[in-house]
């Protein structure tokens, strides 16, 4: 473990020393709790979550939850409450054999990502099977059930979104395997270095109302992500969904296990990156919002 560090620390002062940051306006100054976010409020885990009761039976807890009123967005009081244009990002379960109720979505709409368990989904005339890999985007307006046909739980994180005035949902539910989609290697995934990833929904294919992407992106073993910040437009969330991250976030860094999400505060001037400072290669579930 000391040999990973010491890695990660000549890492990051390599990444420092060639201006990796010179393009994004970043604070060279030492941290200061009295200006800089405190990063730990902007990460969540679902684990350290009270369990709720939506869609009849589905069982979700929150991973990150909405902006609490009158909070600053920089500043927030209760941790992992950062989110400013989406409703909630949770993890979710179904007991065995269960089914939730109908359920049809009105100002709103939400896309689902199984990581484990047997079902199925009907929405409208369309029934699909969902497992380990299995996306869905349901869009407002459509009347949908989520059933597990196995003695496991059915386990799944769940992404919900306003839907803007005169926006027009899907008339169907949309499914993606990511097991059957390529690996994206173009485009901004190829800029920061090491980004490898499938680009599950965006908005102007698939009818996201409010999100901009959901893309699955991958980091291989013994890589970082190129060090960059964002503008005070971008919503971006990263969770770990297999392997163990080291998350760069402002000036510090944290552990990042699986279920864990962080949201990079708004500054545009707060960096961010992954390491990956193990054998084994981590996925993330990557969520985006950027101006329509």
């Amino acid at each position: 473990m000391c040999r990973k560090l010491l890695l990660l620390s000549l890492v990051i002062s390599s990444a420092l020393s060639t201006g990796a940051f010179s393009q994004n306006h970043l604070d060279p100054n030492p941290l200061d709790p009295s200006k800089d976010p405190d990063i730990d409020m902007f990460m969540g885990n679902w684990q350290e979550s009270i369990p709720f009761n939506t869609h009849g039976s589905l069982t979700e807890r929150a991973v990150l939850t909405k902006l609490e009123p009158g909070d600053d967005p920089l500043k927030p009081h209760k941790k992992g409450a950062v989110l400013i244009d989406i409703n909630r990002f949770s993890r979710a379960h179904l007991d065995a054999y269960a089914s939730t109720t109908p359920v049809t979505l009105k100002g709103e709409q939400e896309v689902l990502y199984f990581t484990s368990g047997k079902g199925n989904i009907k929405a409208g005339k369309q029934t699909a099977e969902v497992r380990d890999g299995i996306f869905v985007l349901i869009p407002e307006g459509l009347e949908f059930t989520i059933t597990n046909t196995d003695k496991e739980l059915l386990i799944l994180y769940l992404v919900n979104e306003p839907v803007p005035d005169g926006f027009v949902p899907k008339k169907e539910m949309i499914v993606r395997d990511e097991k059957n989609m390529p690996f994206r290697d173009d485009g901004f995934l190829k800029t920061h270095w090491s980004h490898n990833g499938k680009n599950i929904f965006n908005r102007q294919r698939d009818g996201l109302a409010t999100l901009s992407a959901i893309t699955l992106i991958t980091f291989n073993a013994m890589t970082i992500g190129q060090p960059h910040s964002h503008g005070f437009d971008l919503e971006e969330i990263w969770t770990v969904i297999e392997g163990t991250n080291v998350a760069f976030l402002g000036k510090e860094i944290r552990w990042q296990h699986p279920g864990t999400a962080y949201k990079i505060p708004q500054t545009n001037f707060t960096p961010h990156s992954n390491i990956n400072v193990t054998e084994k290669p981590i996925k993330f579930l990557y969520i985006a919002v950027r101006p329509q």
